[in-house]
């Protein structure tokens, strides 16, 4: 029974992985103050999927009115525009956003005024609008950019994907904290390198290195009968594929933007609530595992391996799509 019902929970986490799991990539606003009452509109709305999309465009305060045309583009899978925007007056207490955000879709709200601060905010479908203020806060940063970063690697299914094997590939409480330390380290060193614009690699194919990771980390978890150099060194193994991770979770984060003038603040936000996220995957699996050995300790075995299995098909499919697409 148990294991009927791991299995049935399995096939339907398998089922809610989107097929190119894509990292979370939030529309994004962008009003900046160019001469004094004079403002660039810029805006990004991902598509998920090609065909028909409603173009949006962003509410704005009630003393702004656009001038002239909108120009309209289509970037790498999203809808671009830009506008010449003129305001009588403070900006400041009126609203900007997308009250048109759908589903579970969220937004980063860049405001940039001349003679202040450089101010963020996070627009979810539930709170589509957010208030201008007159003097931002850190704060405000801090808040938006942890929640982004505990997001991402939550629906990030291939970064979620690979911790999850990770886990179930180490036995041990103390190997899963160096395994885990290990990964975090790596992929902190060069998720900053590559924001700081120190080192980089092209997306497409980290892309495909990573869907690789799990592949890797689900044929070693196959291998139970033998004591495999990743099993040994597990550490080592998370720290090579998490400086990997790290370039892709840059590349995320480059897609989303860093407030300027909060970019240390920003950086750390997002980092922390990776690591926050990835904590809580560690945790669940760790417990799911530990609750299966004492319930149904027979079950844990098949299970696993039903698990791997679902992992390494997944990954590989991953992996053909992001090299023949």
């Amino acid at each position: 029974m148990m294991l009927r019902l791991l299995a049935g929970l399995f096939a339907l986490l398998l089922m809610a992985v989107p097929a190119q799991a894509d990292e979370v990539r939030p529309a994004s606003i962008d009003f900046t103050e160019t001469t004094p009452g004079e403002w660039s509109l810029d805006w990004k709305q991902p598509v998920a999927s090609p065909g028909a999309v409603q173009f949006i465009v962003p509410t704005l305060p009630q003393n702004c009115a656009i001038e002239g045309e909108i120009a309209r583009s289509l970037g790498a899978a999203a809808l671009i525009g830009n506008a010449q925007v003129r305001c009588e007056g403070e900006v400041s207490g009126g609203t900007i956003g997308l009250p048109e955000l759908a589903g579970k879709a969220d937004a980063l709200v860049r405001i940039a005024p001349l003679d202040r601060e450089v101010q963020s905010h996070r627009l979810t479908a539930s709170a589509p609008l957010a208030t201008i203020i007159a003097r931002p806060d850190r704060w405000q940063v801090l808040r938006s950019y942890f929640v982004i970063g505990t997001e991402h690697i939550l629906m990030g299914w291939d970064h979620l994907l690979f911790v999850v094997a990770l886990v179930l590939l180490v036995v041990g409480g103390w190997q899963v904290v160096k395994a885990a330390t290990a990964f975090t380290i790596a992929h902190s060193i060069t998720l900053v390198a590559t924001t700081l614009g120190m080192t980089g690699l092209p997306q497409k194919p980290v892309e495909a290195l990573i869907a690789l990771s799990i592949v890797f980390l689900a044929v070693e978890l196959l291998h139970t009968d033998r004591e495999t150099w990743t099993r040994r060194w597990p550490w080592l193994v998370a720290f090579g594929f998490g400086l990997l991770h790290g370039f892709g979770f840059a590349g995320a984060l480059r897609e989303i933007g860093l407030p300027e003038g909060e970019v240390p603040a920003a950086l750390f936000a997002f980092n922390v609530g990776v690591e926050a996220g990835q904590l809580l995957v560690i945790a669940a699996v760790i417990g799911l595992r530990h609750a299966v050995t004492r319930l149904a300790p027979k079950a844990e075995q098949p299970a696993l391996r039903f698990a791997t299995y679902g992992i390494g098909i997944t990954a590989s499919y991953w992996l053909i799509d992001r090299l023949v697409g």
